[in-house]
């Protein structure tokens, strides 16, 4: 693999952050500086840990990137179940990028299971 850019897991998250932005601006005009930057910080930091973690050194260095985006994930999970509680978005669109985040988050599983048990 020569770049982080051939890794399947950050093409992914890409994709995931391009459909949060596309969300994201739909909601109310008051959540410009609550909501909707929390969300789309939470997205974003997901592919720039996975790229920063891929070029460290050292494995260990990687996995912690990689556990930091996984926590990113998490907390952008959240975030869609209060965006869709308050109204923000319908079924459908929430659907599409949960749809994303969970095969995001599958995805970064594996990569850190795979790497912590390398010798």
């Amino acid at each position: 693999m020569q770049s982080f850019r051939d890794l399947i897991v950050w093409q992914r998250a890409i994709e995931l952050v391009t459909e949060t932005y596309r969300i994201t601006k739909k909601f109310p005009r008051e959540e410009i500086f609550g909501l909707t930057s929390q969300i789309r910080r939470a997205a974003v930091s997901i592919p720039a840990n996975i790229s920063e973690g891929y070029a460290r050194k050292h494995r260990a260095e990687y996995i912690q990137f990689l556990r930091i985006a996984f926590g990113s994930g998490a907390e952008l999970e959240t975030h869609f179940v209060l965006v869709q509680n308050l109204g923000y978005i319908d079924r459908t669109e929430i659907e599409k990028v949960s749809k994303l985040l969970d095969e995001t988050m599958r995805m970064l599983n594996k990569l850190i299971s795979t790497l912590v048990a390398k010798p």
